[in-house]
């Protein structure tokens, strides 16, 4: 039985890599998760799951094996795939969609990092 103090919400987020390697997908990729879940004030038993894409630039890595090391994300449904590739598309670029329960009426709060403010600059984080 769902519980009625809190919601399904569905979390947006992007960053980018500073380069097509292990070491910097998983930087960005730990940035962009700490960044959710502080901004969310979540914990991991509270994430359903989470969706990764990542621009074809990108190979080093799958985003989800970084997520899986988290503490308390080991019960979370992970997935990456491969962003659609458009002309003009934002270089080395890793989003995901994550699925969490926030408490009832909490706005969700979304995180765009790095580069990839230019995506979404009404909900890029300023660092």
């Amino acid at each position: 039985m769902k519980d009625p103090a809190v919601s399904l919400r569905a979390l947006r987020g992007a960053t980018t890599a500073a380069a097509n390697n292990a070491a910097a997908m998983e930087e960005a990729v730990a940035e962009l998760l700490d960044e959710l879940m502080q901004r969310n004030g979540l914990g991991g038993a509270a994430v359903l799951s989470a969706i990764f894409s990542v621009t074809k630039d990108l190979d080093a890595l799958f985003p989800a094996s970084v997520a899986r090391r988290r503490q308390g994300w080991d019960g979370v449904a992970l997935l990456d795939c491969q962003q659609m590739a458009v002309a003009g598309d934002l270089p080395r670029c890793i989003r995901v969609l994550v699925q969490a329960w926030l408490p009832q009426g909490q706005e969700a709060q979304h995180a765009y990092l790095r580069e990839s403010q230019r995506l979404r600059p009404d909900r890029s984080c300023n660092q």
